[in-house]
């Protein structure tokens, strides 16, 4: 056999638009439960820095460019521990998004969320924490597929 590299995507639409449904399901649960665009695309970006997924940066630092976050912020976002240009509530979603990018069983998650709970409520964790999940599903499916930057 001579399989070529599917873009994974095509390959399986209906898997596909499970997972669009699922990122628009996620993206009113934030809304709902008071999380603006701002952060949703701070989390998208940071854990498709980590994963390496160009595709996925292409789309959403337009995005958080879109919802209000300045190009100064977005250039330090991989430094975000070292400087005060992200709030409480960023710095918390943040730290809980790379918990769940980089699984490292030397982190005590119920610490992370225990840390986080002092600025988001409990439907904002799970909400960044379905933010996070799914982004990483969008990253996999990108890698996989070998799609292009979009300009």
């Amino acid at each position: 056999m001579n399989a070529e590299r599917p873009y994974i995507d095509k390959e399986h639409p209906k898997v596909y638009g499970a997972m669009l449904r699922a990122a628009a399901a996620s993206r009113a649960a934030s809304h709902e439960a008071g999380l603006g665009d701002d952060l949703i695309e701070l989390v998208n970006i940071r854990v498709s820095q980590i994963n390496g997924c160009a595709t996925c940066l292409s789309i959403h630092l337009p995005r958080a460019r879109e919802a209000g976050i300045e190009q100064s912020t977005l250039d330090v976002l991989p430094a975000w521990r070292e400087t005060r240009l992200f709030t409480d509530a960023q710095r918390a979603a943040l730290e809980l998004a790379e918990s769940l990018t980089v699984i490292d069983p030397a982190v005590d998650r119920r610490a992370v969320n225990a840390r986080a709970a002092a600025h988001l409520t409990t439907a904002q964790i799970s909400a960044v924490e379905w933010t996070a999940t799914l982004i990483n599903a969008f990253n996999r499916v990108s890698i996989a597929s070998g799609h292009p930057v979009l300009r």
